[in-house]
């Protein structure tokens, strides 16, 4: 109950040089950045990691509402593109550190199909289960 005062959980998905990112705790509707620099190289779907850090801390304001407390997001990230043959630890490292640089306080990396709000929500509050926060 106080968690959510203080977070706010939210669902981001990466493409080629873009983000898209839903907030679940709202309910609300996808919203897009396209990167004013591209990320993105032939071999990395995040390649340039401070043109990507800079995009997502700007969606993740957009997506989050104001309010008296700073909420501090629970992520669920999901690579939709590059994937072949899966994420070497250094790209799932990426997508990790992406996220908390970008004022996440969890994070969880997801790469199998696209999630429904749901799906995406009990997967957030099953992560949180195993770790035992909140």
């Amino acid at each position: 109950m106080i968690k959510k005062l203080f977070t706010v959980d939210l669902y981001i998905k990466v493409r080629k040089n873009r983000f898209e990112a839903k907030n679940l705790s709202s309910s609300g509707s996808w919203e897009t950045i396209q990167s004013e620099h591209p990320f993105t190289t032939e071999r990395l779907l995040v390649g340039t990691f401070s043109a990507a850090e800079s995009a997502l801390t700007k969606l993740i304001k957009s997506v989050t509402p104001r309010s008296f407390f700073k909420k501090s997001p629970q992520i669920i990230i999901q690579p939709m593109e590059l994937l072949d043959g899966g994420l070497s630890e250094v790209e799932e490292r990426i997508f990790k550190e992406l996220a908390l640089g970008s004022g996440a306080f969890k994070v969880i990396l997801h790469t199998g199909s696209e999630l429904t709000d749901s799906e995406a929500m009990q997967l957030i509050r099953s992560a949180s289960m195993s770790t035992g926060q909140f």
